[in-house]
């Protein structure tokens, strides 16, 4: 249906000899090095690795040589010349943080659900979907304010209901399921088409035909780039701080006046009455309190990135005053004839 009915225009090949494949290449390098250092860092020590580290250094290279092809070369693959527009850098900021936290925010509830709440996927896919529901429904609404009202205000009211979401989602329990997590869930997931839909308005206001492309182009790839950074952020704040709080607890449980040595020998006792053997009954124990201090570990650590995330989104709204959307109906700059 799609060869029968989809018109597609007929390729221009003479436009593969303007190509500047060095360029092509230079950015290739550059973002796949750097996805390859965002996805494998938090897993393996960061530049301690010896391939992350060149993989680093290769990303950097590229990015050298990429912004050197981008200003001198005669046919290069994107023009960062949309970045003169003031209002397109605050929307491609603006695009960064959107993607940093619905990139972060899917990764992390799945994560949660999976390692502390032990649902399988089926349960995990029936208790996430309330965003998309949402998402769906803010669509519209999404779409008829950007026609009405000043996109500032919009995006405001987006940022601001994001974090509020992200700052409810930090009261996360060990406990948390469906119905603790529908109203963050639902506020999260109507929360982002009012930040999507006039982030993109005033990022791409005013562009004529020939830079429409290259700034469509680079607009996207800041949520990208967002949602990636943000992935290996969230991961390397979620282990650390996992670590932090059962050091924390460790020392607390450890002192005198705490009951967990009482609590093991109860646990023991009841184990010994079953298997018989006290020696393994201890090491049971003293496994499933281990187990018990690490899931609350982890469950304290995911508080504190759904917090640290919200005050991303609230200090992201500093920045919406600095933007000059372009008048509703004004006209589109002059197409390049170049």
């Amino acid at each position: 249906m799609a060869l029968n009915f989809i018109k597609v225009d007929r390729p221009n090949l003479s436009m593969l000899r303007k190509i500047d494949y060095s360029h092509l290449a230079a950015m290739a390098v550059f973002l796949g090095g750097l996805e390859y250092v965002l996805e494998e860092g938090p897993r393996h020590d960061w530049f301690g690795d010896p391939a992350i580290a060149v993989g680093g250094w290769l990303s950097f290279i590229g990015f050298l040589l990429f912004m050197e092809r981008s200003f001198r070369s005669g046919g290069p693959i994107v023009r960062l010349s949309p970045f003169r527009k003031p209002t397109f850098v605050f929307a491609c900021c603006f695009n960064l943080v959107i993607g940093f936290g619905l990139y972060s925010s899917t990764y992390l509830i799945p994560v949660f659900l999976g390692r502390v709440r032990g649902y399988d996927s089926l349960q995990i896919g029936t208790t996430v979907f309330v965003t998309g529901c949402a998402q769906v429904f803010s669509t519209i609404i999404a779409a008829r304010l950007s026609q009405r009202v000043d996109p500032r205000k919009v995006i405001t009211v987006g940022l601001s209901l994001f974090a509020a979401s992200l700052w409810l989602t930090s009261k996360v329990t060990t406990e948390w399921g469906f119905g603790a997590l529908l109203i963050p869930q639902a506020l999260r997931g109507f929360a982002i088409m009012l930040c999507i839909v006039p982030s993109v308005g005033m990022a791409l206001a005013g562009f004529g035909m020939a830079e429409l492309r290259y700034a469509s182009g680079l607009f996207n790839l800041m949520r990208n780039l967002g949602g990636a950074i943000g992935i290996a952020v969230v991961n390397t704040w979620l282990a650390d701080n996992t670590r932090i709080q059962a050091a924390r607890m460790g020392e607390s449980l450890g002192q005198a006046n705490t009951h967990a040595g009482d609590f093991v020998a109860a646990v023991a006792g009841r184990i010994g009455q079953t298997a018989g053997d006290s020696n393994q009954a201890l090491l049971a124990a003293q496994g499933e309190f281990a187990r018990l201090v690490g899931r609350f570990a982890l469950t304290s650590s995911f508080q504190e990135v759904f917090r640290t995330m919200a005050w991303v989104f609230i200090v992201a709204l500093v920045m919406v005053p600095f933007c000059r959307p372009a008048p509703q109906g004004a006209a589109a700059a002059p197409v390049d004839s170049h």
